[in-house]
């Protein structure tokens, strides 16, 4: 959809945005014209093809996703009232802005005034696309409880429904496919790093994985690297240990001394310079994960039994070493970790069960939180998913905590192995859309009740 032409009568849209539903675009930046005109033309779209192919006999919903959807919503609010209208904040956008900018969330949570942290962390316009919609929609949802707690505290207005967020298995290959690929995921992974690091690591080595969106405390990563690092010094780590961070970095372009390495098939016996990264950064004296791994001293050294490595690119199958996708690398993993600080659901965790992997995560994560309903209880690695308690102040517990199941992981037979794979793989069953579209009935009934009034005063 070409959005562009709208560009230049984006004063006037913002002007009726403000008459009509006070949203404030006068602090816009960065990414917030691209997607207001997005949104703006999606609408437009959606009210042509009404007005063409549609009438009040028909039920019709408009659900808007995120702030980035929220001026859509509002045009449909106001020229099309026979709509019913849904928005689902996924994070607000305040919520992950005072997370990301190291300011304790969930201890303070009741005292922050989300215009007055808007105002500071200079996030009016966001915040305020966000709010108004919220406000004016037919229906109001996100996607944890978690979040709806933030929702109450930070946009003034409680959600009508929680939506969790779901999922459709079809990505997952059926059992012959899925052991081929697991073997070819677990070789490319080993071929990898044996040619970064020198090494013969052998497929008896445990890989472990974390990904996700480069938000380095939101998403754990620093947990992450510090809890390898602690790993270095356990005594109970029985296997040698290679960890990906496969997290997409300011990536510049891959590296050729590692691709020519990768292409030979010869087996190396000395690491490359900076035996830590798979792809040169643009940016690799300012990078947050290069940075801790350097002030750590974690080297990948040959006589260490834990190596890091950064796979700092989008996992497209394109990218020049691995060329593999995501999903057909994820599932080579013996356990992934997601140590999350503010996340709203997660499907990295859940895509890493439903590949029968199992995963670490924290309560602060929406999916950490359903495992334990689903358990009722914290779940343990024994269950596919060991969830960890985590606070505003506790990350040194966090790191202690993933190290010991790490290591706890490492001395487990392949019956122990097998019972955890085939417990995560059950969980993940248990969150497919089919279970989840439940909620979505409901959020609908709740938008189209509203339309139908607004439908009879137009008759």
């Amino acid at each position: 959809m070409d959005f562009n032409p709208y560009f230049k009568k984006k004063d006037e849209i913002y002007g009726w945005l403000w008459e009509h539903y006070q949203v404030d675009s006068l602090h816009a930046y960065g990414d917030y014209d691209e997607a207001s005109m997005f949104s703006y033309a999606a609408a437009l779209v959606v009210e042509s093809f009404y007005n063409h192919y549609l009438d009040l006999s028909k039920k019709v919903i408009y659900h808007a996703n995120e702030w980035m959807c929220g001026l859509g919503a509002l045009y449909i609010n106001n020229k099309l009232p026979q709509i019913g209208t849904i928005f689902t904040t996924h994070a607000t956008s305040i919520g992950r802005s005072i997370a990301g900018n190291m300011k304790p969330l969930y201890d303070y949570l009741f005292a922050y005034n989300g215009d007055q942290m808007a105002g500071e962390l200079n996030m009016q316009s966001k915040h305020s696309i966000e709010k108004q919609t919220a406000h004016f929609v037919d229906c109001f949802t996100t996607v944890s409880d978690i979040t709806a707690k933030e929702c109450v505290e930070l946009l003034d207005k409680p959600v009508d429904v929680v939506l969790p967020n779901g999922f459709d298995d079809s990505f997952v290959p059926n059992a012959q496919t899925f052991t081929r690929k697991r073997k070819a995921a677990r070789k490319k992974m080993l071929d990898v790093a044996n040619a970064l690091l020198g090494e013969n690591l052998d497929d008896d080595t445990l890989l472990i994985s974390t990904s996700g969106r480069y938000e380095f405390r939101n998403k754990g990563i620093d947990v992450f690297v510090e809890a390898m690092n602690r790993l270095l010094r356990d005594r109970d780590l029985k296997k040698k240990v290679v960890a990906f961070i496969e997290v997409p970095g300011w990536v510049g372009e891959p590296r050729k001394d590692l691709q020519e390495r990768l292409k030979s098939g010869q087996k190396y016996d000395t690491p490359l310079d900076v035996p830590q990264v798979t792809h040169w950064l643009h940016n690799m004296s300012h990078d947050n994960v290069l940075g801790m791994m350097k002030y750590y001293d974690m080297h990948n050294r040959q006589d260490e039994k834990v190596k890091v490595i950064f796979l700092p690119c989008y996992l497209d199958g394109k990218d020049g070493i691995v060329n593999l996708t995501y999903y057909d690398i994820v599932l080579g993993n013996d356990l992934c970790i997601y140590p999350s600080y503010y996340e709203p659901w997660g499907y990295t965790p859940l895509e890493a069960v439903a590949f029968k992997v199992p995963c670490i995560t924290t309560d602060l994560a929406g999916f950490g939180l359903w495992a334990n309903t689903v358990f009722g209880k914290y779940g343990e690695i024994e269950d596919g998913v060991k969830v960890i308690h985590r606070t505003d102040y506790n990350y040194s517990e966090v790191a202690d905590n993933i190290k010991d199941t790490v290591a706890a992981y490492s001395a487990m037979d392949k019956k122990q192995i097998d019972t955890c794979r085939k417990h995560a793989g059950e969980l993940s069953k248990k969150a497919l859309w089919s279970e989840f579209i439940k909620f979505y009935y409901e959020a609908y009934d709740i938008a189209l009740t509203k339309a139908e009034v607004r439908k009879q005063a137009m008759k």
